[in-house]
């Protein structure tokens, strides 16, 4: 859990649905995810939670808080402290302040943020508690990978599948919508992971708490802007955790 401290700028407004995006050094794209977002609908939020970047990420989100009142907030840490913490910091922060539907996404234009209202929408219809954006969905929706990543991350599903016995294609997703109710029951001070391996622990214990998960087709595309923070690190990590997650539910201790 992130026990470091943190400032946080927020002004609550009538909104149901927010966007979390963690960023470390993505002032290239930043403001055009907020923008972006902000189109899509009044109803919509965004919650930047910032690793203390410094090519200046955060200034660029607090000027764009004046264009959009009570609607982009902000999150400074004050060190890289992983994907992981930071989405359980927004969870947190979307808890406290009453959000009903809550996003992941990632800052760096992979995921297109006009597929928002595609995840929102069939969890605020009741059709599941939590909808993720699927790259293996109805083929493979992936743009610009060179082949061994495409290799890496598809045989990755077929390793958690096979351990874990999840029905979900896309195991290592990071773009989806939750009802806060799974967000509510989750005990999400057992969540330790980084990485893919965050994604993969959230959805094991969501799919093992009884949670209705449902797939819905995307298209990603890899970043033109910054540079990816994939390493061998969060590979190992996420390889290893899908053991860990298999066993202490196995022995009754996840």
């Amino acid at each position: 859990m992130d026990t470091h401290p943190t400032r946080s700028t927020a002004t609550r407004v009538d909104t149901s649905s927010l966007v979390i995006v963690p960023t470390y050094n993505e002032s290239d794209n930043i403001r055009i995810v907020i923008d972006r977002v902000m189109q899509l609908d009044a109803d919509l939020s965004i919650l930047v939670v910032d690793d203390g970047s410094p090519d200046g990420t955060a200034s660029i989100v607090r000027e764009a808080m004046d264009p959009y009142p009570g609607r982009v907030h902000l999150i400074q840490r004050d060190g890289k402290l992983g994907l992981g913490t930071a989405y359980l910091r927004g969870f947190r922060f979307a808890l406290d302040h009453d959000y009903e539907y809550i996003c992941e996404m990632d800052a760096d234009l992979s995921h297109d943020p006009d597929d928002l209202p595609e995840l929102i929408a069939p969890v605020k219809a009741g059709e599941c508690d939590l909808a993720i954006g699927s790259r293996y969905v109805g083929g493979v929706r992936v743009i610009n990978w060179p082949l061994s990543r495409l290799v890496l991350s598809y045989g990755a599903g077929v390793y958690t599948r096979a351990i874990t016995r999840m029905p979900i294609r896309d195991v290592t997703a990071g773009f989806k919508c939750f009802h806060r109710r799974v967000l509510e029951q989750l005990d999400l001070s057992r969540v330790h992971s980084n990485g893919y391996a965050f994604q993969v622990e959230m959805h094991y214990r969501t799919w093992r708490e009884g949670f209705r998960i449902q797939e819905v087709p995307v298209i990603f595309t890899e970043r033109t802007e910054g540079q990816s923070k994939m390493s061998k690190a969060i590979v190992r990590e996420a390889a290893w955790k899908v053991w860990e997650l298999r066993l202490r539910d196995l022995v009754g201790r996840l």
